[in-house]
């Protein structure tokens, strides 16, 4: 591990971005002013009440839905599978059809293997090499007694865009509702409308974990997948955490406006990282679309190089990032992700840039990285000739 003279740089935003500023204000007003119950009639229910509302809207103003279209949930994963599963539930007299995309969050699949289990069917739409959906094929898989069609707005791995626009018409033709999981572009870049559910998850984007929010477009049929509740117009139960979600909704709307003059500088200097990792490191694919792409993500392959032990030589160096594809003792698998794009899986590194990120952390990662590689590489080959 890195002793504490070695400069840290954390590039891993893509799992969490470090709390805004903006989050960590509301949290705190909010510890004092928003704790009563908000489904209460004196003062300070009332005043918690007012809070939440206020949350909500900021929240939908960001989202270009309706307040009284968006949830709060206790964490992206359950807004996820409340829209999958309940859209599914309110059409099961049309169908039992359920169709994805192969590089969807790993919550949607689980949600559709769940759906399969249960007696529906699932059709899976490939990628291209890129990680995008083609916009022709999601609509051939769309047909009579399909109930539900999920495309994410960007994929969490590549940071490659999906054409949520087009795929979008194409539900809207065959009159089929689309789910697009938000969760790694909301703050970061406008979502297309034409989505019936929408799902994002606060710690992406700088709030408290702990909150997820769920869209429902007004007129679209859902039913919920758990036991009835009062709560949040009976989509989500239990007790809404309000300080969480105040501070959710104002680093939602701080984040945005950070985004909108800063995306650009952390897309160059992807762009850097792109290009010097190529260039530098023999044997290693640079994966995802380098211009329809989120940003502040990439993701690069090394032949030769175990994941793990490049996650945890980088970590030595000082660099916190993530791998989508580092086997683990449990699954012993690769990235599905990767592997549906036909892209090396072995070694894999995502680096995705937070608010902020400095120009002097990406220069000092682009000179150690070649021989962090070059290390792992010498020290593989040497375990080799000893067996």
């Amino acid at each position: 591990m890195a002793d504490s003279s070695t400069p840290r740089a954390y590039f891993d935003a893509a799992s969490a971005e470090p709390p805004h500023p903006a989050a960590r204000t509301a949290l705190l007003e909010a510890l004092d002013a928003g704790w009563a119950d908000p489904a209460r009639l004196y003062g300070p229910a009332r005043a918690t009440r007012m809070l939440l509302d206020r949350s909500r809207a900021r929240v939908a103003a960001v989202l270009g839905a309706r307040p009284d279209e968006v949830s709060f949930t206790s964490s992206g994963t359950q807004a996820v599978h409340l829209a999958v599963l309940g859209g599914l539930r309110a059409r099961r007299r049309v169908g039992n059809h359920l169709v994805v995309s192969a590089v969807e969050h790993s919550s949607v699949l689980h949600a559709a293997e769940m759906h399969e289990r249960d007696g529906g069917e699932v059709t899976t739409v490939g990628v291209d090499r890129t990680g995008r959906v083609d916009p022709e094929e999601f609509a051939a898989a769309l047909r009579p007694g399909t109930a539900l069609a999920c495309l994410q707005s960007a994929n969490h791995e590549v940071g490659t865009v999906q054409p949520v626009a087009e795929a979008a018409e194409a539900c809207r033709a065959a009159r089929v509702p689309l789910f697009v999981d938000a969760a790694q572009s909301l703050g970061r870049a406008d979502v297309p409308g034409g989505w019936s559910f929408l799902a994002g998850s606060a710690h992406k984007w700088g709030g408290p974990a702990g909150v997820g929010v769920l869209a429902v477009r007004k007129g679209t049929r859902w039913r919920s997948p758990l036991p009835d509740d009062e709560r949040e117009r009976g989509r989500v139960p239990g007790f809404e955490n309000v300080p969480a979600i105040a501070a959710a909704a104002a680093a939602l709307e701080a984040f945005r406006a950070d985004m909108a003059a800063d995306a650009p500088r952390l897309s160059a200097l992807v762009d850097r990282i792109r290009a010097r990792v190529a260039a530098s490191v023999p044997d290693v694919e640079v994966a995802g679309d380098p211009v329809g792409r989120l940003p502040h993500l990439v993701t690069f392959s090394c032949l030769y190089v175990e994941g793990e032990a490049l996650l945890t030589e980088l970590d030595r160096l000082g660099f916190a990032v993530s791998s989508g594809s580092s086997c683990t003792a449990d699954t012993l698998r690769p990235s599905h992700v990767l592997e549906a794009m036909g892209v090396v899986t072995h070694g894999n590194v995502r680096v995705s840039l937070p608010r902020g990120a400095g120009s002097a952390d990406v220069d000092r990662f682009l000179a150690e990285f070649p021989g962090a590689v070059a290390r792992l590489r010498e020290a593989s080959m040497n375990t080799g000739r000893r067996l």
